[in-house]
């Protein structure tokens, strides 16, 4: 066999092992900043945002991190890099917005915390998630297709964003 072919079957089994490996992990986590918006912000404002999946998949448990001027709500997306997509469940909220028990959002900065089961899933069902489906977002997160997202008052659309990867988990 090749150098080439060596090289590329290496290749080719990390891969495999590597999505095998993010398909079962039940922690997740991301930075979140501007350059990960779309349209991309530039900004000092950024965040942190960590999960973990229960072993029965049934809950989740997260916590954000944030210095953000202006925040208005926060939520988890479901979309694939560089795309907007719908919200999926919500991290917190000061427009009133947000499914019973939502908490609000500190000004400015602060760190929250929650678990998410199913009843906390609102979408997004034109995306195919409906209500209720956190199989299906957690298939999404592991996927590698799910954001958080901070909007602000001086950018409603999202000011700073990050794609959920295997990382470590709330709690760890």
């Amino acid at each position: 066999m090749t150098r080439t072919r060596i090289m590329a079957t290496v290749t080719a089994v990390a891969a495999i092992v590597g999505i095998g490996a993010a398909a079962g992990n039940p922690n997740w986590s991301t930075t979140l900043t501007g350059y990960g918006e779309v349209p991309a912000q530039s900004t000092t404002a950024g965040g942190s945002f960590s999960a973990s999946i229960s072993d029965d998949e049934s809950t989740i448990s997260w916590q954000l991190t944030y210095e953000v001027p202006g925040i208005t709500q926060s939520h988890l997306h479901f979309g694939q890099p560089s795309v907007n997509g719908g919200i999926s469940v919500f991290l917190c909220t000061n427009l009133g917005n947000g499914p019973a028990g939502t908490q609000a959002c500190p000004a400015n900065s602060g760190t929250i915390s929650g678990i998410w089961s199913a009843a906390d899933v609102v979408g997004p069902a034109g995306q195919g998630i409906a209500a209720g489906e956190l199989s299906e977002l957690i298939a999404a997160i592991r996927s590698g297709n799910v954001y958080a997202n901070i909007h602000t008052t001086a950018v409603p659309a999202g000011f700073v964003r990050g794609q959920l990867a295997p990382g470590k988990g709330h709690g760890d």
